[in-house]
């Protein structure tokens, strides 16, 4: 039994090809993937604001990234700032940043199928990003994806071609995986 080549795939690469941009419909795709994942009682709390390299938006949401960001992210084709509504006309909505978590991972999982690359951030400043985009204070700003084409990781600084040559690596199962009580590994075919 093999990973889906989907999911194995997926990385977070820096070294995007600034002359790639993203046909419409690639990036309506990207956000239609997101639009369909699944949230707590159905609430789709993901919300995008989308800056396309090259206009307002774009950089206005790069100029929120802290500059360690900043030195590769401009590159990208498009910046996508992630936020989680937490209310409704329901009420407040429970679990939104895990069902932004499941959008941004579908568009990942999407671009991969579409040959592309993204890079989700935390390192910007989310008070700015809320201001520069006028949020109201029942949508909070989660993250920021870059999206693209692979680019040369020769462009990058040292330090980050170093990162991007790194070999990937995921803990074990047992370091994350527990059955019986905490800190117990959980074993494929063992009994509970």
């Amino acid at each position: 039994m093999e990973l889906n080549p989907i999911i194995a795939d997926r990385w977070s690469p820096r070294a995007f090809d600034a002359e790639a941009t993203l046909r419409p419909a690639d990036l309506t795709l990207l956000l239609e993937a997101a639009r369909w994942a699944p949230s707590h009682g159905n609430t789709q709390p993901a919300r995008f604001v989308v800056g396309q390299r090259g206009d307002d938006t774009f950089r206005r949401i790069f100029d929120v990234l802290r500059p360690g960001n900043q030195l590769w992210a401009g590159r990208a084709s498009v910046l996508l700032l992630g936020a989680r509504a937490t209310a409704d006309e329901r009420g407040p909505v429970p679990n939104s940043e895990y069902g932004l978590g499941l959008a941004v991972q579908n568009l990942a999982l999407q671009a991969v199928d579409l040959g592309l690359v993204t890079h989700q951030m935390g390192g910007f400043d989310h008070e700015a990003a809320a201001r520069a985009f006028a949020l109201p204070e029942d949508v909070v700003p989660v993250v920021v994806v870059a999206i693209g084409k692979l680019g040369d990781v020769g462009i990058l600084p040292e330090e980050l071609q170093a990162r991007e040559k790194r070999p990937r690596e995921r803990k074990p199962l047992s370091e994350t995986v527990f059955t019986s009580t905490w800190g117990t590994p959980w074993t494929p075919g063992a009994d509970a």
